[in-house]
């Protein structure tokens, strides 16, 4: 099909949820994608935070097809081997002592607010609990997750949603302590917030969290889908600040691409029986293979220490970007995970963009968000700064 007819096509089928670049992607190669047309894109974007070992890793696309050839799905009726494997490395990873898969980040955002109210059903026989989480997050659209995210604009159409949530400002110690009472079970946050504009927490802030947790048998929960995975140079954001959550929700890059997600817990917080929770795909064999080769990927390319090196050279280079564009505003960020903020429409730049080359997105407060593949050289963020450049000149 040529390029404006797959674009008509879909119009007239898919819902409206997105509003779609007219561009039509049909493949990849290392860090790059190619349209319909062949037009060649560096990919500062990575399928939002997903494509974590590019487009050409041999071992992963290997594992994937010998499990297509093996076995897809046995529902969790049944054990597998490649959920086996992909527990113990994730809780080996994590620090953490349980999981479960689930197919999507928004699932694992879910399952860890079950886990958090059965928790405290479990000690007081309660069922009116409260969690409390942070102003300008983000943690997903179905509606639990939703209800724990700090955007009204999200929020409005959907309400009511599941009661007993409050807001606390973000990287304010005080703000969350007011918020406390005999009722609350649990606090979520991202280490570094993504669609709510590229916002890391401060050490202070997350230490002085798991204190007020501890004081309180609150469990604290970090939501690692797109800060997680290598991608600000530590396998999981929380663990550059010293400190151990009660539960970590994962998703993004740890099936490169293929659908899976997890939340993980403390054996102490694992409160799910059989009948709490399910998923008839979550886990199945061949997203676990995917999580798996991931995995074992990140081992052998060493991937926390590269993103270290060439996150921190994608830091300077966008300092200097900064210093010399009167246009941005502002530029913060972790690893490969890293924002600048403009003061001219972002839509405009992400769109001269796509015409030099380059794919970038946006997040909340006019900021443009960097989260290429983590396998990215230095020479593709040289790239990237000549491409973006032009856009803002």
């Amino acid at each position: 099909m040529e390029t404006q007819t797959i674009i008509q096509t879909a119009e007239s089928s898919l819902l409206h949820t997105y509003n779609r670049f007219p561009i039509v992607l049909d493949h990849g190669e290392d860090v790059y994608l190619y349209d319909t047309d062949q037009k060649k894109y560096l990919d500062f974007a990575a399928g939002i935070a997903v494509f974590a070992l590019g487009y050409s890793n041999d071992a992963y696309k290997t594992a994937v097809k010998e499990q297509v050839d093996k076995l897809v799905h046995t529902s969790n009726l049944f054990y597998n081997e490649p959920a086996a494997k992909a527990a113990k490395k994730i809780t080996q990873l994590t620090g953490m002592d349980r999981v479960f898969f689930t197919n999507s980040g928004t699932e694992a955002i879910e399952g860890a607010i079950k886990l958090v109210r059965k928790y405290a059903y479990n000690k007081d026989g309660r069922t009116d609990h409260e969690i409390i989480a942070m102003k300008h997050s983000f943690h997903g659209r179905s509606m639990g997750a939703l209800s724990v995210t700090g955007n009204d604009a999200y929020q409005a159409p959907f309400k009511p949603l599941i009661g007993g949530v409050r807001f606390a400002e973000y990287n304010n110690l005080e703000s969350v302590k007011s918020l406390i009472t005999d009722r609350t079970c649990g606090i979520i946050l991202e280490a570094l917030q993504g669609e709510g504009g590229i916002y890391p927490a401060s050490k202070e802030f997350m230490q002085g969290l798991r204190a007020l947790c501890d004081e309180h048998d609150i469990l604290l929960v970090c939501d690692e889908i797109q800060c997680g995975m290598g991608r600000t140079g530590n396998m999981f954001c929380y663990q550059s600040y010293d400190i151990l959550p009660d539960v970590v929700c994962v998703a993004k890059a740890l099936g490169n691409g293929l659908p899976i997600g997890a939340f993980l817990c403390r054996e102490e917080c694992a409160a799910l029986v059989p009948g709490d929770h399910g998923s008839t795909y979550g886990g199945n064999p061949l997203v676990c293979a995917a999580a798996n080769a991931v995995m074992d990927q990140f081992e052998e390319l060493n991937l926390t220490a590269h993103v270290k090196e060439v996150g921190a050279y994608l830091y300077e280079q966008l300092e200097q970007l900064t210093a010399e564009f009167d246009c941005i505003k502002d530029h913060r960020g972790i690893g490969l995970m890293q924002g600048i903020e403009l003061t001219i429409p972002v839509g405009d730049v992400i769109k001269k963009a796509q015409k030099e080359g380059l794919i970038i997105i946006s997040a909340s407060g006019n900021v443009i968000r960097f989260v290429p593949p983590l396998v990215i050289e230095k020479k593709h963020v040289d790239e990237m700064i000549a491409k973006l450049k032009k856009c803002l000149q």
